[in-house]
């Protein structure tokens, strides 16, 4: 999913001072390997063990806690609390904050890798009908803490491994700091080191604070989507970098960029080119890709149009300055019904992201009173 084009309920980079209660016990599996979805670049997995499974979990190395579902809270509570559980604060990469409910879940199951954890509970409604289909909650980065934890992107897989374990992997292995439970790495951007969260919560590429860097740009920068966070939502400032992106030895050329006020961070755009291992006994992360070949990032393609979806409509929460869509006369809190003539609860965020990318034209039915009007809409390379 470009965030340029749906509205992300939940961004990465939620932390939390509950991290005490995350913990993971690998005696079930020493290896574990677990299929996995690659929605919209994020990575989806499923959690077994009722008559409800499977349950769909985001994998956000960004978050330092576990969120959970009122839902599955309520089936897999292990009864330790009282009957109003203790709420606890929690900051969004904007730096607002919200309340949220703690809970002790009983053991669960991950490809017989066996967890126990504390989660929030965060109502993932908006979140699923940003999907297409139900989300039952994000496991954050702590979680995996005593465990070598494998992204394999290219093959959709999860690969869970004990910690005691020290396996040969190929490719480029960089120390991260983990002392904010998430982890942090140097990258190079036209020479010059830069601190960057590599953040599996993001769907975007290069997220970069440009603050100190001057960065030069060979496309932009100018306005793009509206990217939602836990606690609101922020427009974008999107563009092309005029210098190299370099991680561990693998170098992208002239990176899609989002500038951002917060912490520089990596997201799942650039982490899909690439198999990561996270190794958080010994703070280091291993990137590898079959080929050492440069990584071209493709022009992005967008709408100028950002949603918050429901079930039933599509709102249009944010609109590019002077696109189609805006010349058009497509205004903020405009209702979609229909797209190329079938209802919006017929596109899920996978093949909605595939239209975009291939369409030149789009035809958006829109609700005015109970009259809907089709109104078609040209994309273009919102960064070329």
């Amino acid at each position: 999913m470009s965030a340029l084009l749906c509205l992300l309920a939940f961004g990465g980079c939620v932390s939390t001072d509950a991290r005490r209660g995350d913990s993971a016990n690998t005696s079930a599996a020493t290896l574990a390997i677990v299929p996995a979805q690659i929605v919209g670049n994020h990575f989806i997995v499923t959690v077994q063990g009722d008559e409800r499974a499977p349950w769909r979990f985001l994998i956000d190395t960004g978050s330092t806690t576990t969120l959970v579902s009122p839902e599955f809270a309520a089936r897999h509570a292990s009864g330790k609390e009282g009957r109003e559980p203790a709420a606890m604060t929690v900051r969004s990469a904007a730096g607002d904050t919200v309340s949220l409910a703690r809970v002790q879940l009983a053991p669960f199951d991950l490809g017989g890798v066996r967890f126990k954890t504390s989660a929030l509970v965060y109502d993932c409604a908006e979140l699923s009908a940003h999907f297409g289909f139900k989300i039952d909650g994000v496991l954050g980065f702590p979680l995996f803490r005593h465990t070598l934890l494998t992204l394999d992107y290219p093959h959709a897989q999860l690969i869970l491994q004990s910690a005691r374990e020290t396996p040969l992997l190929p490719g480029s292995t960089v120390r991260f700091n983990n002392d904010r439970h998430i982890p942090l790495i140097p990258i190079e951007l036209g020479g010059r080191s830069v601190i960057a969260l590599i953040d599996s919560g993001s769907d975007g590429a290069l997220h970069l604070n440009p603050a100190g860097l001057n960065p030069r740009f060979v496309s932009g920068p100018r306005p793009g989507g509206m990217v939602g966070t836990l606690t609101g939502d922020r427009p974008q400032e999107v563009g092309r970098l005029a210098d190299d992106l370099v991680i561990g030895g693998y170098t992208f050329p002239r990176p899609v960029v989002d500038l951002t006020d917060e912490l520089s961070s990596l997201g799942s755009a650039i982490l899909r080119q690439f198999t990561l291992t996270f190794d958080q006994t010994r703070n280091q992360v291993t990137f590898y890709r079959e080929t050492n070949a440069s990584v071209v990032s493709p022009p992005l393609r967008s709408t100028g149009l950002s949603f918050q979806k429901t079930p039933a409509y599509w709102r249009v929460l944010g609109l590019v300055p002077g696109s189609p869509a805006d010349e058009n006369g497509v205004q903020t809190g405009d209702l979609v019904t229909r797209i190329n003539g079938e209802p919006v609860a017929g596109w899920d965020l996978l093949r909605y992201d595939e239209l975009v990318r291939t369409a030149s034209r789009i035809e958006f039915t829109f609700l005015t009173g109970r009259i809907e009007m089709p109104v078609p809409v040209d994309t273009f390379d919102l960064v070329p």
